[in-house]
């Protein structure tokens, strides 16, 4: 290989950062997060049982759905390991609404993200179609957790 033939690597990967991390079941708490079947949640509520005959006390967790609004329910001995989710939250201006519900939001570094569809909050999109087309300035407050997204609050910042 000569000095002069030059690399280029395009990546889109996240550096093998894992979209979870593991926390003893005994140390999750009322309003953290937790992986039920697969589903990031958020647990509403947490009881631990005493320890039986077979040693173990554990804790069972009652937690809703971040994305669909699911109730799921698990119980894990509390010495074990539970996934939990990386939770991000991101703010973004809102610049437009398209006719089939895709909204457009304006990045930090100038492009646009037309991916989200905020369909699983009808109060955010009822205050968008709401607010938008009388010129008010809306910030939508984008969660991430394990590659999904979805607007889950929005923020009046005025006038236009």
């Amino acid at each position: 290989m000569s000095d002069s033939e030059e690399h280029h690597f395009e990546s889109k990967a996240d550096a093998g950062a894992s979209k979870t991390y593991p926390q003893q079941a005994g140390t999750i708490r009322k309003n953290g997060h937790i992986v039920i079947k697969n589903r990031p949640c958020k647990v509403v509520e947490v009881s631990t049982s005493k320890t039986g005959k077979h040693g173990h006390a554990k804790c069972h967790f009652v937690a809703i759905d971040i994305f669909n609004g699911k109730k799921l329910e698990d119980i894990v001995p509390s010495s074990h390991n539970c996934d939990v989710p990386h939770v991000s939250r991101t703010d973004y201006q809102l610049i437009d609404i398209s006719e089939n519900g895709f909204v457009s939001l304006l990045t930090e570094n100038g492009n646009t993200k037309d991916d989200l569809l905020p369909t699983g909050r009808a109060l955010c999109l009822l205050q968008i179609k709401d607010g938008f087309p009388k010129g008010k300035d809306l910030i939508g407050n984008v969660m991430s957790v394990r590659g999904e997204e979805q607007i889950c609050a929005l923020k009046d910042i005025g006038p236009k």
